[in-house]
C-alpha cells in the first residue's frame, strides 16, 4: 500500500505500514501524533511552498480515505485531530460549494458576532470564493500561523452552523427530513468549531501534540 503523503513528506514506508497494520490503539495514537508532527515540520521547512500546495490539493485529488487512516481516530484536541478536522471541512466544502455558499450567507446575516470577518470570506461569497477560502485556511495551517488558521476554520464553522440552523428552521414545516439533515450538520459544525478553538489555544500554549 503506498504511503500517504510520501512525496511531500518523505517518511519511510515502514512508518505507515506500522500505523495501518496496527491493532493497538496506543500504538495508533502514537503513530498519528508522530506523523502529524513530522508532516507539519517537513512542510514548514520547505520554503518553496510546493509541499504545502500538494497537501492543500491532496484530499481533492486522492480522496480522504488515506488521511482518515492516519488521523481520524485521534483525540479532537490534538495535532492529528486538528488536521483531520481541517481536511474534513475542506472536503465538505469542495463536495457541495453551492450549499456552503448558501449556509455562509445566511449565517453571516444571522450570526451576531465577528466570526464572518475572522473567517475572511468576501461579501458576498459565492461557491468559488468559499472553495478558495477553505483552501487558503488549510494552506495557512501548513505554511502560516497554525493557531490563526485553526481560529479562522473555527469561525468559518460557526458561520456555517448558524446558516444550517436557520435554514433548517425554514424547512421544518414543509421538509422535516431536510431540516433534520441541516440540524445534524449544524451540530457537527458547532462541535468542530469548539474542537478547533481548543486546539488553537493548545497550540499557543505549546500543549498541542
Amino acid at each position: 500500500m503506498p504511503a500517504p503523503f510520501h512525496r511531500p513528506v518523505r517518511l519511510s514506508p515502514e512508518t505507515f505500514d506500522n500505523l495501518l497494520g496496527s491493532h493497538d490503539p496506543a500504538e495508533q495514537t502514537r503513530m498519528a501524533h508522530a506523523t502529524a508532527s513530522a508532516l507539519l515540520a517537513r512542510v514548514r521547512a520547505d520554503d518553496s511552498g510546493v509541499s504545502a500546495e500538494r497537501l492543500v490539493a491532496y484530499a481533492t485529488e486522492h480522496g480522504i480515505d488515506e488521511v482518515a487512516e492516519l488521523w481520524a481516530k485521534s483525540p479532537a484536541v490534538s495535532l492529528p485531530g486538528a488536521l483531520w478536522r481541517l481536511y474534513l471541512l475542506q472536503v465538505s466544502i469542495h463536495a457541495d460549494p453551492s450549499l456552503a455558499a448558501l449556509l455562509h450567507e445566511r449565517g453571516r446575516v444571522e450570526l451576531p458576532s465577528v466570526d464572518a470577518l475572522v473567517a475572511g470570506a468576501p461579501v458576498p461569497a459565492g461557491p468559488e470564493e468559499l472553495v478558495a477560502l477553505i483552501d487558503t485556511i488549510l494552506r495557512g495551517a501548513f505554511s502560516g500561523d497554525f493557531a490563526i488558521a485553526l481560529e479562522r476554520a473555527a469561525a468559518f464553522c460557526r458561520v456555517q452552523a448558524s446558516g444550517s440552523t436557520h435554514i433548517a428552521d425554514d424547512y421544518d414545516p414543509t421538509e422535516p427530513d431536510r431540516a433534520s439533515d441541516l440540524t445534524t450538520r449544524a451540530s457537527r459544525l458547532s462541535a468542530f468549531a469548539h474542537d478547533l478553538t481548543a486546539s488553537a489555544a493548545a497550540w499557543r500554549d505549546g500543549s498541542l501534540t
